[in-house]
């Protein structure tokens, strides 16, 4: 039965290696187009959680903006200017908080990680504000989800920011 599969998939006339051959261009064609698509779309949702989290800063919910920022983060996606941009969101929600203890009494541990993850990211642009702000949460961070949250940040190299 298993030596027949490609004889009734591809006839029996039919070379499987090339038809294998051309499905796959075309696949990767049709993938770099479902790429950018996919990257439109990512952009997409990142100016509406942008939105929303302008919307909730107005309200003076920094946190909420903060939660919203984070959620669905990183984006799915090695494309550099959708993780550019989602930085971007998540840089303006951060900086807005001012109390770090009363943010971490209402931030789920489940935010912790991709919180850290961003934290570095903050201290690797040399920003003055942006590294007070990122140190200070990361104290606060580091005491209440340990140090497996630096070490699991640091070690996931698949899902980057």
């Amino acid at each position: 039965m298993f030596l027949s599969l490609p004889t009734r998939l591809f006839g029996a006339r039919e070379n499987p290696k090339r038809g294998r051959k051309r499905k796959r261009g075309s696949e990767k064609m049709a993938g770099s187009e479902a790429g950018a698509d996919n990257t439109d779309a990512i952009i997409t949702r990142i100016e509406h959680k942008s939105r929303k989290i302008e919307s909730l800063l107005k309200q003076s919910k920094p946190v909420e903006a903060l939660k919203t920022a984070l959620e669905g983060s990183p984006p799915k996606t090695p494309d550099e200017r959708c993780k550019s941009a989602n930085w971007i969101v998540v840089h303006r929600a951060l900086m807005a908080i001012k109390d770090v203890d009363a943010m971490f009494s209402s931030l789920d541990p489940e935010y912790y990680d991709i919180l850290m993850k961003y934290l570095y990211r903050g201290l690797s642009t040399g920003d003055r504000p942006t590294c007070d702000q990122c140190l200070r949460i990361h104290e606060k961070l580091t005491e209440r989800a340990g140090l497996g949250c630096i070490l699991r940040s640091l070690s996931d190299t698949v899902n980057t920011v």
